[in-house]
């Protein structure tokens, strides 16, 4: 078999169509652009998902609840919220994930690691959702509206609290008296 090594990292490949693939990732370059919204894509295959947004198309489909999916990763991840499938395991504490993405922000509570940084004040973050929601303290947007009153919060789960002042829900109970609050 004769071998492609990449220039840059080199890694190595058996064919010289994915050697040529995987220098993408370092040249940026993004050859199949959507003739509808000219998003760019460095694969072939992310255009025909990419496609599927514009079309609604959703091929693959759950036949456990039908509940339909654009991507097959995304189905193979759905399905295993039916089995209860967690193929993703932490060598260190054993915790185990459905998903590997789930693993890989996981692991930086192990190693501390935060590469999501505030370009404003340089505060850092394990995962970009930390970033997102921190960003709305530079910005002042509040996207999670209340159906209600017209209030608007940072993070939905500052909207979830609110909601129970309307539907007086007390959720939490305490172990000893009983009592019912809205917050644990």
């Amino acid at each position: 078999k004769e071998y492609h090594k990449c220039e840059i990292c080199d890694k190595c490949f058996t064919g010289n169509q994915a050697l040529i693939r995987h220098e993408r990732i370092h040249t940026g370059e993004k050859p199949f652009e959507c003739e509808i919204c000219s998003t760019a894509f460095a694969r072939p295959g992310h255009l025909v998902s990419h496609m599927r947004t514009h079309s609604g198309e959703k091929p693959f489909v759950c036949r456990i609840c039908n509940k339909s999916f654009t991507e097959s990763s995304n189905h193979v991840n759905h399905m295993r919220t039916h089995t209860g499938e967690k193929p993703f395991d932490c060598k260190i504490c054993n915790k185990t994930f459905s998903v590997s993405s789930s693993l890989v922000k996981h692991m930086r509570s192990h190693t501390g690691e935060k590469p999501y940084k505030c370009t404003i004040c340089r505060k850092s973050f394990s995962d970009s959702s930390g970033l997102v929601i921190h960003m709305r303290t530079h910005t002042g947007e509040k996207p999670y509206n209340c159906k209600v009153c017209s209030k608007s919060f940072s993070t939905s789960g500052n909207l979830v609290g609110h909601m129970r002042t309307h539907t007086g829900e007390k959720p939490y109970n305490c172990k000893i008296c009983n009592t019912s609050f809205t917050v644990s």
